[in-house]
């Protein structure tokens, strides 16, 4: 168990939080939310002990393990695969290494064989014969191929350090478990490995992500850093989610009678508690959603900027024909062969372990990039917005503010109009005045979807369109893209935003594509493709 008390960080005159009293307790998973610079990966740093809080205490019972997922993702280049990850357990790790070198020891000494029994003890008493075994269980669950186990960190590809990593904070079963956006960069197989590890897992774990399908499958209770306070609700992240906003509904609604809302938040809660039924803390997660009152939910402060696309006109039927297309980069052939028919209102995600694939892909179609092979022909009626991964040639160099930036793509050039534009986006009072090449990530992605916004697309091609947003951004992207009434092509690590978006999946691999008209959960669920995809990887 990890006890807060009295918590409060500040940075000069910046306060990031004060006075957060929580208690964290083991059965559960903790997600940690916010606005992003609200200080949710501080706030673990401060658990973990790497960052000093300005007052207030943290108390860990004694004798328990705390392990972090690290973040610097070469600490361990010089170590191999398999130490890496029992490097997670660092007394056990040590044990073996100071034992390895009293054997080797040339005089080997009564006392040394003395030193050797006890530390063959407590190598015994940590599970150590196991340490292997383990590690090798945690690295196949996560994708790392035998093969690599051997090899030093350094010789591995990032997305696999990211596993390995992963593997090191789960090693020998710490009592507490801090992981901050343990998601990015994996691919959706490591995900479920990792959401039904978590599930099992019987000990505390603190994590921060914006993958709510993620934060939805393991999280019992999310604590939320809002206005400098940390206040701990339960449920995933969907519940606190409709929850704040059924607060909001019922503040507006004063006058309604008690009993009408009583009402309200029983079907409400009913609703979700049906949907928590599966492992251990899915389980509690329902017995604590039926304890809540009505004084538990409370109304959120955060702010969602609108994203809406309104096509200027309805495509007719003949939408986008792409034949035999191939493209080889810097000597690797990324896109072989690929053919597919996009049809009216098909909302399509672009999947594929080579990223540069996807990308290459929408470059083509969106006039950036020439194919060396094959043909792509659009329908005349269509209308295309392209969102780019990268959007720096937007903004870098670019001495504009914003509300001259956004004007060069307004048929309606008034201040008043383009005003009102970027308020949506978040944009207000001053902030309008910005220059475009000093923005945030975040900023810039806002700018990107105002500009598809205005530009009256009826085909939206969307290349990672989350990156860089906090969870509030996401929702609105999705929400928008949901009820979007034209046809897309996009990519994306969301599950829940592809999930709640696509109706047909493609797959490009090395030997072409695998097109599937099918829900995204179906696809992953589906053993039959996922072999035949595998297939056209090897």
């Amino acid at each position: 168990m990890i006890t807060v008390t009295d918590l409060s960080l500040s940075f000069g005159s910046q306060k990031l939080f004060s006075d957060v009293n929580l208690k964290f307790t083991p059965g559960n998973c903790y997600g940690v939310i916010g606005a992003n610079g609200a200080g949710k990966s501080t706030f673990l740093k401060i658990l973990s002990g790497e960052i000093e809080s300005s007052s207030g205490d943290i108390f860990i019972t004694p004798g328990e393990r705390l392990a972090v997922l690290k973040q610097n993702h070469f600490e361990f280049d010089e170590y191999s695969v398999l130490d890496t990850v029992i490097m997670g357990h660092k007394r056990l790790y040590e044990i073996m290494k100071e034992k390895d070198a009293i054997y080797l020891r040339e005089n080997f000494s009564e006392e040394d064989g003395i030193k050797a029994a006890e530390l063959e003890a407590e190598f015994a008493e940590l599970n150590g014969w196991e340490a292997e075994t383990d590690a090798e269980k945690l690295l196949m669950g996560l994708g790392i191929s035998k093969d690599l186990y051997s090899k030093t960190m350094k010789e591995l590809k990032g997305s696999d350090k990211v596993k390995v990593l992963l593997a090191q904070s789960l090693f020998g079963n710490p009592d507490i478990l801090l992981l901050d956006e343990p998601t990015n960069h994996l691919d959706f197989k490591a995900i479920n490995w990792l959401e039904e590890f978590l599930l099992d897992y019987e000990k505390t774990v603190i994590v921060v992500s914006h993958d709510r399908h993620f934060l939805n499958k393991v999280c019992t209770h999310m604590v939320d850093i809002d206005f400098s306070k940390a206040k701990l609700f339960v449920g995933n992240y969907d519940f606190w989610y409709e929850s704040s906003q059924l607060a909001l509904k019922m503040m507006k609604e004063q006058n309604k009678k008690k009993e009408e809302k009583i009402k309200e938040l029983q079907n409400f809660i009913a609703r979700f508690s049906s949907n928590a039924s599966k492992a251990k803390q899915a389980t509690s997660r329902k017995k604590l959603l039926e304890k809540i009152t009505l004084d538990d939910i409370q109304p959120s402060s955060r702010r969602y900027p609108f994203i809406g696309f309104t096509p200027e006109r309805e495509a007719g039927k003949d939408i986008l024909t792409v034949e035999g297309l191939s493209k080889t980069i810097d000597g690797v052939k990324v896109l072989n062969n690929v053919s597919f028919t996009v049809n009216k209102g098909d909302k399509i995600v672009v999947l594929g372990k080579n990223e540069i694939a996807r990308t290459t892909l929408f470059k083509i179609l969106s006039g950036e990039m020439q194919p060396d092979e094959g043909t792509y022909r659009w329908g005349v009626t269509t209308k295309r917005s392209y969102f780019p991964k990268d959007n720096s040639k937007y903004f870098d160099n670019v001495n504009l503010n914003l509300i001259d930036w956004l004007r060069q793509f307004s048929e309606d050039k008034s201040e008043i109009f383009i005003r009102g534009f970027l308020g949506k986006m978040l944009f207000s009072g001053q902030e309008p005045l910005k220059m475009a090449n000093v923005l945030s990530g975040g900023e810039k992605v806002r700018c990107m979807f105002s500009k598809m916004m205005l530009s009256g697309a009826n085909f939206l091609i969307l290349d990672e369109p989350t990156n860089h947003l906090d969870l509030e951004s996401i929702q609105a992207v999705n929400n928008g893209l949901i009820a979007f009434k034209g046809t897309m092509l996009f990519t994306s690590q969301d599950h829940k935003f592809i999930q709640t978006i696509a109706n047909r999946v493609i797959e490009i691999t090395p030997k072409g594509i695998y097109d599937s008209l099918t829900t995204f959960d179906e696809f992953l669920e589906n053993e039959e493709i996922q072999n035949k995809i595998d297939n056209m990887y090897i």
